[in-house]
């Protein structure tokens, strides 16, 4: 890799992968909705575009040899065609600008939302079918954005897919935050019997593992087409870990507890609610994110270890113990 394009590169995922290129020495470009002091201040270029906008990823994505497709509408509220738009015309001006400008491997950030059915999923591996159907918009337009770019796959373009779960670390604007004000504010119940087991994915291992498939597709191409499962080394019991966090920030624990029957039942009341009155407003509770908190989904990283040669570079411990000294320094 000499040259490559981040799509949403100001994220929390893409600015890391960004700032680990950087240290690599590869000159990067990234492309987001808007500038991003912290890319200019990593001696990248940041160019402000819309990822709908085919002619913007085109001129883009010139003279790379590598995108790192990272930019995605997340969430589990709002209209479909809003996340219509990003994820899959969004994906598919990326692979189109790409083939165009000659690039020569895509990575795309992809999510296991795309096997998650509302069961447990209990140490599965990527022949786990795509679920056939999804409980949220995200997870819907992320099954037909990697088809696409595994699809996409050809002698002059190829193209994989990592798939990290419940990422996690410093500089995450997204996860670690709404728990902790959750938190504080007394709004976190367990649902269900909170001993379900989860992935977490640490930042920096994201980041290692789309590196490391970057650099297959350029050299012996064995995942040239393929999906990726990424995580931590193991699971954990979902409330624990909470709670752990929770006792090192020196914040009260998780002790109120909720059926899973009864989240789902309240989560489909909000949901029809916020659907009546048309908001924006994600709802405090949703029939997916009932399920993600009380069900077990974990997953087998067999597939990156043998193909990609993965590891696990930080620790969970070792990166709760960065997480917990980047929230207490502000």
């Amino acid at each position: 890799m000499k040259q490559v394009l981040v799509t949403g590169g100001g994220g929390f995922i893409g600015l890391a992968l960004t700032r680990a290129l950087r240290e690599r020495g590869v000159c990067v470009k990234v492309f987001g909705r808007q500038y991003y002091p912290a890319v200019d201040a990593l001696g990248a270029t940041c160019i402000q575009g819309n990822i709908c906008d085919l002619e913007a990823v085109t001129r883009a994505a010139s003279g790379c040899d590598t995108v790192f497709h990272v930019a995605a509408k997340a969430g589990i509220w709002g209209a479909f065609a809003s996340y219509y738009a990003v994820n899959v015309l969004g994906t598919l001006n990326v692979i189109a600008a790409s083939k165009y400008q000659n690039v020569r491997a895509l990575v795309y950030t992809s999510s296991p939302s795309v096997v998650f059915d509302g069961r447990d999923l209990l140490g599965v591996d990527e022949e786990t079918p795509y679920a056939r159907k999804s409980l949220c918009h995200y997870g819907t337009t992320k099954i037909i954005a990697e088809k696409q770019v595994l699809q996409a796959n050809c002698e002059k373009l190829k193209t994989a897919a990592i798939r990290p779960h419940l990422v996690w670390g410093p500089g995450d604007t997204n996860l670690i935050p709404r728990l902790v004000a959750r938190g504080e504010a007394g709004k976190l119940r367990i649902i269900g019997n909170g001993d379900n087991l989860v992935d977490i994915a640490y930042i920096d291992n994201v980041v290692y593992a789309h590196i490391l498939a970057a650099e297959n597709l350029a050299t012996t191409r064995t995942a040239e087409g393929e999906a990726f499962f990424i995580g931590q080394q193991e699971p954990v019991i979902l409330w624990d870990w909470i709670n752990d966090l929770f006792v090192r920030l020196g914040m009260a624990t998780v002790e109120k507890r909720m059926s899973l029957a009864v989240a789902r039942m309240a989560g489909r009341i909000l949901e029809i609610g916020q659907g009546v009155i048309q908001s924006e407003h994600e709802p405090r509770m949703t029939r997916f994110l009932a399920e993600q908190l009380a069900l077990s989904h974990y997953f087998t990283k067999n597939k990156a270890c043998r193909l990609l040669n993965y590891q696990e570079q930080v620790s969970t411990e070792e990166g709760m113990v960065k997480l917990v000294r980047w929230l207490k320094d502000g």
